[in-house]
């Protein structure tokens, strides 16, 4: 193995001797990949296109020890880390240049305890692994939308899905989680141990260290849910989106209807002169009695002249991927988003005009209704403390080419500025694209107690490739 020029914290470069490299890969049970290896530019390479990053070496973790192992070795050189878990982070922090990526994509496993409700999961696993196992005993934990989504960063700025108005955010379902700290020990995090990582873990992101597994309640949840979409026309969305308004602020907490506006794909369900053309979709999930969901559903899917309405039973872990044809890897993608407490006609009206401009036929709004569960939590309870917001909106801007990137950028922004008037100041952590230093809105007050948790934790900063939390004794500045 040839000598390797890392990049440290401060920015400078080292060169590390071969004696060096080959004691870390002997300690490793998993392998150790340079710019030499096959499978380099697979293992480096993200969900968010826009991110083209090389890093010096990727550890490719098997187990905790091999993590413990790579954590050593970055703290003793000082070296820049990045933590990948699914690699789907919008901010591309699951990679970095010249630095140690710590990959924990080959720890995939999942265990489920269907008597004591509960599942111990791999801090590589992604969604779909994850609803795999819990679904062939009828059971889930509330987690995102897209299923190559890794269930560690979901996990670890809050995470949410369809079923979150019923069961909670997906950290207000963590049990426990183990994870290594910046000094290289393996600690469990939990009601009863280390009660305030616990606390950090639950919305922190990846500030605090690098979690190798977590244990998470599990609920009753189809395999038959009542889902799918209602489809209409672009020039609809005016009394379409305040029919849904009017609707979704009053439904029950088993159901979940969340809106879309973007070009219609050419799904097989919609008539091919549609396809490319703006639409609305609403998009619903309920959990429970189908005839129940029916009942329910009845007043919005009797709105209107919908193109297109199918909405029926699905296997849920089915539905959790209904979406994946649309967020496939290799895309250029850009996210702004807000948080809101209700929409006004006015927002609705903004809204809409942000979509008759959409850059691309690939690029999306789309508006989350949350609440329910989630806002039975103390905002203090968790370092997520968004536990007031009904709605998130993330405007999705998603192209091919990189000589579209300023184009489609300047669009997204111009649509989260005439969007802000109407939203809280608010903004979920997963949802923070790289060029936005917006850590502060995403932990409002729970921002100073997580500042002194990182200086206890974590005081060279060493895991600062994420959206970053200094360490700040005392919590100021």
């Amino acid at each position: 193995m040839s000598t390797i020029s890392l990049i440290t914290l401060n920015g400078n470069r080292t060169q590390l001797p071969e004696t060096s490299l080959a004691r870390l890969t002997g300690s490793l049970h998993g392998q150790l990949l340079t710019a030499d290896s096959p499978d380099f530019d697979q293992a480096r390479s993200v969900w968010n296109a826009m991110i083209d990053r090389k890093p010096a070496l990727i550890a490719r973790c098997a187990d905790s020890d091999d993590v413990i192992r790579a954590v050593q070795f970055a703290g003793e050189h000082r070296a820049l880390v990045a933590v990948r878990g699914g690699g789907h982070n919008i901010a591309g922090s699951a990679a970095c240049d010249g630095g140690l990526v710590i990959d924990l994509s080959q720890m995939r496993g999942v265990r489920i305890d269907p008597r004591a409700r509960t599942a111990a999961v791999e801090a590589g696993a992604t969604l779909a692994d994850f609803d795999r196992e819990a679904q062939a005993f009828g059971l889930a934990t509330p987690l995102g939308i897209n299923s190559t989504t890794g269930v560690a960063g979901l996990t670890l700025g809050g995470g949410f899905g369809w079923i979150s108005r019923k069961h909670g955010l997906t950290i207000d379902n963590l049990r426990g989680a183990d994870v290594v700290t910046a000094d290289g020990r393996l600690r469990r995090a939990s009601a009863d141990e280390n009660q305030d990582l616990f606390w950090g873990l639950r919305g922190g992101g990846g500030n605090l260290g690098v979690v190798t597994s977590f244990a998470f309640d599990l609920h009753e949840v189809g395999p038959q849910v009542l889902s799918g979409l209602i489809v209409h026309p672009f020039e609809a969305a005016a009394s379409v989106l305040r029919r849904y308004r009017d609707f979704a602020t009053g439904m029950p907490e088993e159901l979940n209807v969340w809106f879309v506006m973007r070009h219609a794909p050419p799904l097989p369900f919609l008539p091919p002169e549609v396809h490319g053309k703006l639409i609305v979709l609403l998009a619903a999930c309920h959990v429970g009695d189908v005839a129940s969901g029916e009942k329910l559903l009845a007043p919005l899917r009797s709105f209107g002249k919908p193109i297109a309405d199918v909405i029926q039973p699905h296997p849920y872990a089915g539905w959790q991927q209904a979406f994946d044809p649309l967020l496939t890897p290799g895309a250029r993608n850009y996210w702004k988003s807000h948080n809101f407490k209700s929409l006004s006609d006015e927002a609705l009206d903004a809204l809409i005009r942000c979509t008759g401009k959409l850059p691309t036929p690939q690029s999306e709004i789309f508006v989350a209704r949350v609440g329910g569960a989630i806002n039975r939590v103390p905002a203090d309870a968790t370092a997520y403390p968004h536990r007031d917001t009904e709605f998130i909106m993330n405007v999705h801007t998603r192209w091919e080419r990189a000589v579209d990137d300023e184009r489609c950028t300047a669009w997204a922004r111009a649509c989260f500025g005439e969007m802000a008037p109407y939203a809280t100041g608010g903004v979920y952590v997963n949802f923070i694209p790289e060029d936005e230093d917006r850590v502060r809105a995403a932990y409002g007050g729970n921002f100073e107690r997580l500042t002194r948790l990182k200086a206890e934790l974590d005081p060279g900063n060493l895991f600062r490739q994420n959206q970053n939390v200094r360490p700040r004794p005392g919590g100021r500045g």
